[in-house]
């Protein structure tokens, strides 16, 4: 392993009372699950007997529960509709014991919600047999805007990381994100983006967590071995002006390029048989950015993050993971 097993479990320590805004689409995971009986003589479809449902944060709401686990002290920033995904996702937050302060409810707007369809018996692996997204029409209103702004310049004055959980929905606008960047500039704070479609937009950060494929969407190049990935990379960096990009390649690892430095391609840690890999990268940014807010190197940080990666996936639904996990993984990895 590359760092020394101690100073990664001091960073894990320092993970404690760390103050973290994340900002982002708040999103509702629901998950249907169903024992198959029969073919449907209406359709040539299978037909599930119900069995149970159950809801998980999402999205940026995923990304704080994570960082919240760690035993970061977390506050989302977000908005959720007047519905009922809105309310159980407040509801998750606060069952969690995270503050729903920064979080701006707006009325006629969906809160986006992930329905997955889960097809097996109670013994066996139960697999994904469709999903199904309910999403808000558009951007949040002005209004619901300038409120996040009041609660971001309220909340995100003294703190030691943001996190930016952008998943196409519109919560942190052009301004928004200018603001943040100001806010964090004067409060020396880590500010690590993760977005799924406008990574480009979203410079002047510290650090970026794209995948393979959104790396070789946004570069047009190839990023399917070392090689091209670090080429892709370095363009991507440049373009961003960022400090750091973490490349999550799935069962290959992860690159982590450092603008200042070296390209490190760290193996997948753990087994590929993974059993979920819904909210992985939500997983990845939250270790990420708390390690470098908690003083750990570059190296150290993606090294963290790539071990939290590994335990996460073998969680079914969108999970989180431990302090006391991922003590017990590097100890395990030192051995």
């Amino acid at each position: 392993m590359n760092g020394t097993g101690k100073a990664m479990r001091g960073t894990i320590d320092g993970f404690a009372g760390r103050r973290v805004v994340v900002i982002g689409d708040l999103i509702l995971d629901e998950y249907l699950f169903g024992k198959p009986v029969r073919i449907s003589r209406e359709a040539p479809v299978l037909i599930l007997r119900f069995a149970e449902r159950q809801v998980f944060l999402g999205g940026a709401a995923n990304a704080s529960h994570n960082a919240h686990a760690l035993g970061a002290r977390v506050t989302p920033i977000g908005a959720v509709g007047r519905d009922g995904a809105g309310e159980e996702l407040l509801a998750l937050f606060r069952a969690a014991g995270i503050s729903t302060d920064g979080i701006v409810t707006e009325s006629g707007r969906t809160t986006p919600m992930k329905t997955r369809i889960m097809a097996g018996g109670y013994q066996a692996t139960r697999q994904q047999v469709v999903r199904l997204d309910r999403e808000p029409a558009g951007e949040p209103q002005p209004t619901t805007e300038d409120a996040l702004l009041e609660r971001l310049t309220a909340l995100g004055t003294r703190v030691d990381a943001i996190v930016v959980s952008d998943y196409g929905y519109g919560t942190v606008t052009p301004r928004i994100f200018e603001h943040l960047k100001t806010l964090a500039h004067r409060a020396n704070a880590v500010v690590s983006v993760d977005s799924r479609y406008q990574i480009p937009r979203f410079t002047g950060v510290t650090a970026a967590t794209p995948n393979e494929a959104e790396l070789e969407q946004l570069t047009g190049m190839p990023a399917d071995d070392e090689r091209t990935v670090e080429k892709a990379g370095r363009q991507l960096l440049e373009r961003l002006d960022a400090r750091l990009l973490l490349v999550t390649r799935g069962s290959r690892g992860m690159a982590l390029l450092e603008r200042d430095g070296a390209t490190t391609f760290i193996p997948i840690h753990g087994t590929d048989e993974i059993a979920d890999v819904t909210g992985a990268g939500d997983t990845v940014i939250s270790t990420f950015t708390l390690a470098l807010a908690s003083g750990a190197t570059p190296l150290q940080a993606a090294t963290l993050a790539n071990v939290a990666g590994g335990l996460v996936v073998m969680k079914r639904g969108t999970a989180t993971v431990l302090p006391s996990e991922l003590r017990q993984a590097i100890t395990l990895h030192d051995s």
